[in-house]
């Protein structure tokens, strides 16, 4: 990859190296298609700001949840073959896991976090969530939380074992395994759910970002989504609190410590494959990737139209946020606009227009492509930012659709 600007997009530029003086940056890149070749690619900083080690054109990193959108499109893909049936009970493909209830579980239902499996009971270790199987042995005996369908929450871990156990039914393939074959290698992506040991040099070193308080937290809340501070306020306290739904759907039940997040820097969680949260990727790659889902890409397209609109249709707006207190409710294009396993637009991911679909990661990555506009775009980068109202990657996205025009 070289680096640069095309004529016309040089606002995107000037918002990249912004970023650096404000609110700040250690390393970062980001790259925009559109019409299926590329016209912004730019890396700067540092990979690793102990080791003085500059970031470089080959340099990855890890992208948290936006690994969930490249785990839908391996499923959009199966849909488009006709191999997958998004209406289909998941025991067609999975028989075991009818148990507990799970019988009448759609696939869509995934797809869009309203399974009611955010959760795993356990107890898991980490070697465990690492070895794949004793987690899907977990989720076969799991009761859900609700009645699948009516209700929604973010299914932050399960999710991509959940959708990546079906892929395995139907392919015989891991999600890494099929996502390499049939995504990454078409395209010359450098993308890996499942990093093998030979790219280990290239990966970014994570840093983080100052804490914040509860009340900055609000503050951006506000900020983002346009609700009021008392909605706002009893929304994090039920979904946010310590021991709430959202909190303890990160742990896997016990396998992952987010109270620390040092498995995320280890071998073993990179070899792994979390296919909800483990990627690993230059942003080269995944816009080329978004873009081979809106338009061709050097003779490759993923998806055609109709499988696009059918993966994006919003889904989270037919049912209520599970959690929220009596009384109390949370618009979804305010909060989780989830269609198919692509995040949707609206405030808490940036994008360009109307049409287009996605996903952020913790941290501040974010990928999206748009059919309107047949663009493909990704920002990432290693100073994780868990405010809100992160400015970094809006930044980014304004300055695209500025350019757009």
């Amino acid at each position: 990859m070289t680096p640069g600007v095309e004529e016309g997009w040089g606002k995107v530029a000037d918002a990249f190296h912004a970023n650096f003086e404000t609110p700040g940056e250690v390393g970062a890149a980001c790259s925009v298609y559109v019409g299926g070749r590329p016209v912004v690619n730019l890396w700067a900083g540092q990979a690793d700001r102990e080791a003085n080690r500059p970031w470089r054109d080959d340099t990855i990193v890890h992208v948290a949840s936006t690994t969930k959108g490249a785990t839908a499109i391996c499923a959009a893909l199966l849909a488009q073959r006709g191999e997958l049936d998004l209406d289909a009970p998941v025991a067609r493909y999975w028989p075991e896991f009818a148990a507990n209830g799970k019988e009448h579980i759609k696939v869509r239902w995934l797809l869009s976090h309203q399974a009611g499996l955010p959760l795993i009971d356990g107890p898991l270790t980490f070697e465990e969530a690492c070895a794949w199987h004793p987690v899907i042995r977990a989720l076969e005996a799991q009761k859900p939380l609700w009645q699948p369908g009516t209700e929604h929450v973010y299914h932050a871990v399960t999710y991509g074992f959940l959708v990546g156990e079906v892929v395995r039914r139907i392919t015989g393939r891991s999600l890494g395994t099929f996502f390499a074959e049939e995504v990454a290698g078409p395209l010359g992506l450098s993308a890996w759910i499942g990093l093998p040991e030979e790219h280990e040099e290239r990966v970014s070193r994570l840093h983080y970002a100052a804490p914040f308080s509860v009340e900055e937290l609000l503050a951006g809340m506000i900020a983002t989504t346009g609700l009021d501070a008392e909605t706002v306020t009893a929304w994090v306290q039920s979904m946010w609190s310590p021991g709430s739904i959202q909190m303890r759907a990160g742990e896997l039940g016990g396998a992952l410590d987010n109270a620390s997040g040092e498995y995320v820097l280890t071998r073993a969680w990179r070899a792994a494959e979390f296919p909800a949260a483990n990627m690993l990727a230059d942003a080269h790659s995944l816009a080329r990737m978004y873009a081979a889902t809106v338009s061709d890409v050097d003779g490759v397209r993923l998806l055609n139209p109709s499988t696009v609109e059918t993966m994006t249709a919003v889904q989270t707006d037919r049912t209520r946020m599970y959690g929220l207190p009596p009384g109390l409710d949370i618009p979804a294009d305010r909060s989780f606009y989830m269609s198919l396993g692509f995040w949707r637009a609206c405030p808490p991911a940036p994008m360009v227009g109307p049409g287009s679909f996605g996903h952020p990661g913790s941290g501040g990555s974010v990928a999206f492509g748009d059919p309107d506009a047949e663009v493909g775009f990704c920002y990432v980068t290693n100073l994780w930012n868990f405010r809100p109202d992160d400015p970094r990657a809006s930044n980014l996205a304004k300055a695209v659709k500025s350019c757009l025009g």
